[in-house]
């Protein structure tokens, strides 16, 4: 989960039968996050020589050839739907993401950018009332503004200038938002595979085209690079996605903060970068209110399916 916020896209299309097997689960879930770091430092490093929008598309394109394995074992009988509309969406949606989030890495700090893209789970619980008509009470809304309160504290507005950067990021974290909303609807018919297949295949035609404007030919190296991009994005995807499918969510969100302390890591190692302590403070509040919507989003569905009827 290419990727703002990919353990959140993650856990909402895990599998729904959990096994417990917590140690795994943890490693997976740490291991995932590591690739999503090492993601943003290859997209980082890249774009010092190709323009973030043809990594996005060397990315996808890249993504589609890692899952042929899986075309080949299931055929073109496995991408069949009936919901293309709601595909369609969800493959716009996730594009716009990427080009947001691509851009945003080109030129700010690895840790800042990946602390406000915790902020998704906020704008899911938004659009749910909206789009799935879901029930969000006192709560719930008040964690949503204790993480958008996090996201000011990193921003920290009233410079006087505008921080596009992290606007992308923010702009980023809502598009994966809808990304999630429509796997959410597409999960009650579709296997969670053909989603990541369709959304793959959609996002290397639409991040073809705006990088027909700023196409440099790419040297073997840069070519390496975008392959391991794709790489570090399916494995941090795959890994995530196992380690929901083995332990309960509310259990596993904490250790997406791992995402956090490896940007930092890689950010400082290869970049020189050095998250200032609001950083950290903003990534905290954000954090601890992303579980805690977690934490009710996990009851409220288990009151679901305890109801009658269900």
């Amino acid at each position: 989960m290419p990727e703002p916020a990919p353990a959140v896209e993650a856990r909402h299309i895990a599998f729904r039968a959990p096994q417990p097997n917590f140690v795994l689960a943890v490693t997976l879930m740490i291991l995932g996050c590591a690739f999503f770091a090492a993601m943003a430092g290859l997209i980082r490093y890249g774009s010092e020589g190709l323009h973030p929008f043809q990594l996005a598309f060397l990315r996808s394109a890249f993504g589609i050839l890692f899952m042929l394995p899986w075309l080949y074992r299931h055929g073109f009988a496995g991408l069949r739907s009936r919901r293309m509309g709601l595909i369609s969406v969800r493959g716009v949606t996730a594009a716009c993401a990427m080009f947001c989030f691509f851009w945003a890495l080109s030129v700010m700090p690895l840790a800042e950018a990946i602390a406000l893209s915790f902020t998704s789970p906020f704008f899911v619980t938004i659009l749910a009332v909206i789009f799935l008509n879901e029930i969000v009470r006192a709560r719930r809304w008040s964690a949503v503004i204790v993480g958008f309160l996090g996201a000011m504290i990193i921003l920290r507005p009233g410079s006087g200038s505008i921080d596009w950067p992290a606007l992308a990021v923010l702009l980023s974290a809502l598009m994966m938002a809808g990304s999630i909303i429509c796997i959410k609807k597409l999960s009650e018919t579709e296997p969670t595979s053909a989603i990541y297949m369709w959304m793959v295949i959609y996002l290397a035609p639409i991040t073809f085209v705006p990088t027909i404007f700023v196409w440099r030919d790419p040297t073997w190296s840069q070519i390496g690079i975008a392959a391991l991009i794709g790489l570090a994005g399916t494995l941090g995807h795959l890994l995530t996605t196992k380690a929901f499918s083995l332990a309960d969510t509310t259990a596993l969100i904490p250790f997406d903060f791992a995402r956090l302390i490896f940007a930092a890591m890689v950010g400082y190692a290869f970049f020189n970068q050095t998250p200032d302590i609001w950083t950290w403070v903003g990534a905290t509040v954000i954090a601890l209110a992303g579980v805690y919507i977690a934490h009710r989003e996990a009851r409220a569905n288990s009151t679901r399916r305890a109801a009658p009827g269900n």
